[in-house]
């Protein structure tokens, strides 16, 4: 079993990058579940994504709080599925999400309490090319998803994921995924 994650800001591409990584590990007949942060689909996901529409350190601390409990579902469901590799779109990365006193806190928090995954991976874009995919997506925006949140949350991001694969995905997503190829080629080595 390989357990990956797949993480970056809103609007980075994490979810695309995640289904290149299914393809390519289904085109070498390996068995793949993804789980998506927070999934909307379970309880915690739902309340989680709830507070993002709200704003203000509470929403953002609840919001955080509800995160990690889906995150926490998403880890015993791993143990239950009989997949041979697991893909997470997005996970320990979301604390920088969190107000600056508290980002790094927050991050060597779930970095030391929950397991490590295998390999990690930073989906990087800047905030423009990011909110015009949120914009795309037709729905409310989040707390996060301003021009000048994005910049601090890819600032916060890119200091967290010191040791990560990053992977560019400000343009086209074949280059995107040659990046991610070669890290699966490394990785792997």
């Amino acid at each position: 079993m390989t357990w990956y994650v797949i993480d970056g800001m809103d609007g980075s591409g994490k979810s695309t990058i995640a289904d290149r990584l299914r393809r390519i590990l289904e085109s070498e007949g390996r068995t793949v579940s993804v789980f998506t942060h927070p999934d909307r689909s379970r309880t915690f996901g739902r309340i989680s994504a709830r507070f993002l529409l709200s704003d203000g350190v509470p929403a953002a601390v609840a919001a955080t709080v509800f995160y990690l409990l889906d995150i926490i579902s998403s880890l015993a469901a791993m143990r239950r599925v009989g997949s041979d590799d697991f893909v997470f779109v997005r996970y320990s990365l979301a604390a920088a999400y969190l107000p600056a006193r508290l980002y790094r806190i927050g991050y060597r928090i779930i970095d030391g309490a929950l397991p490590s995954p295998d390999m990690r991976v930073f989906v990087d874009v800047g905030p423009d090319t990011a909110l015009e995919r949120i914009d795309r997506r037709g729905e409310d925006r989040e707390m996060f998803e301003t021009r000048e949140r994005l910049e601090k949350t890819r600032g916060r991001m890119r200091e967290l994921a010191e040791g990560w694969t990053v992977i560019d995905n400000s343009g086209d997503p074949d280059h995107a995924e040659k990046q991610l190829r070669k890290a699966l080629e490394a990785h792997m080595s």
